[in-house]
């Protein structure tokens, strides 16, 4: 079996193998491949009847494909879930793994236009396939929409002054570039926290071009079906909305948090046992190696 290249690194790695509770047989799903450093330890606890199935749909994930007969890499967004592993002949698993968010590679290539700290092109695709860019929606989403996008997905204060000030300038000329962005919203930067504003900002227009919530909420409904027994559902998330979702998952069984109850009894219906009733949080020495762990929260249910 090949070794994972440095591409991404891996977050709470040990916590998300232990917590998998692999067995040796089963069928094992990583949502979210990256740079392959969860697959690689997956495959590690497997025995050789095992399986593991992961999803990417960024291209450049390709290229850390696993050599090994029980490795099966899908490049496509984990919304496909189902459909995917019905292709494949499974319609059950063992577990399934999500480490959600941006990986590391994509931040740190500056092209890709995720990261604040780069000038590039507005684009923050993870499938550079598709059309829609951050470009597009600074430039075309009415002031209506741009307000709903930031205060959603960024949680940003006054996000109707940030959508008409954007709407002003882009009268004037186009928004194309990062650096452009971040003079346009000067005025409405706070100096002191410049930097998480910014984040906000950029994270917003990244789960729209995505469509993050919608694939994700798609996702987590498809692994109510797929789990087996007792089989884990282990998610990292990185900000409150995608954390919300999984803990309404684990708790109601549905990402909006609806319960719903049985026709005679009225008691709530439980898909899942609540294994993390807080979520799990990386330790000073990982975030010291690796500052991208400082925001991650993991959660693990069993389907009951």
């Amino acid at each position: 079996m090949s070794k994972a290249p440095a591409y991404h690194t891996p977050v709470l790695l040990q916590a998300c193998i232990d917590n998998l509770n692999i067995l040796p047989n089963g069928i094992y799903v990583d949502l979210t491949f990256g740079g392959g450093g969860h697959s690689a330890e997956i495959l590690k606890k497997l025995g050789p009847n095992g399986k593991l199935f992961a999803f990417d749909q960024d291209e450049d994930a390709q290229a850390n494909s696993l050599k090994d007969a029980r490795f099966t890499l899908i490049p496509q967004n984990f919304r496909f879930l189902k459909n995917y592993l019905r292709l494949h002949g499974i319609t059950e698993v063992d577990g399934i793994l999500g480490d959600l968010g941006v990986s590391s590679h994509q931040f740190d290539v500056p092209e890709r236009g995720f990261s604040i700290r780069f000038n590039a092109d507005l684009d923050m695709r993870m499938n550079r396939k598709s059309s829609l860019t951050a470009q597009m929606i600074l430039n075309e989403y009415d002031e209506k929409k741009l307000t709903t996008i930031f205060r959603e997905y960024g949680e940003v204060l006054n996000p109707h002054k940030l959508a008409r000030l954007i709407v002003t300038k882009r009268a004037e000329r186009k928004i194309t570039e990062s650096d452009q962005l971040k003079e346009i919203i000067t005025p409405l930067t706070p100096a002191r926290d410049a930097n998480k504003f910014l984040a906000k900002v950029y994270q917003a227009l990244r789960i729209e071009v995505n469509g993050e919530m919608e694939a994700l909420k798609e996702c987590l409904l498809q692994c109510n079906e797929v789990l087996k027994k007792n089989g884990r559902l282990v998610v990292i998330s990185y900000h409150s909305l995608e954390d919300r979702m999984v803990k309404n998952l684990i708790r109601t069984g549905d990402p909006d948090g609806n319960e719903e109850r049985d026709v005679v009894y009225g008691t709530v219906k439980k898909v899942y046992r609540n294994l993390t009733s807080k979520p799990i949080v990386p330790e000073e020495k990982e975030i010291n190696i690796n500052t991208r762990a400082r925001s991650a929260k993991l959660r693990v249910g069993e389907k009951q």
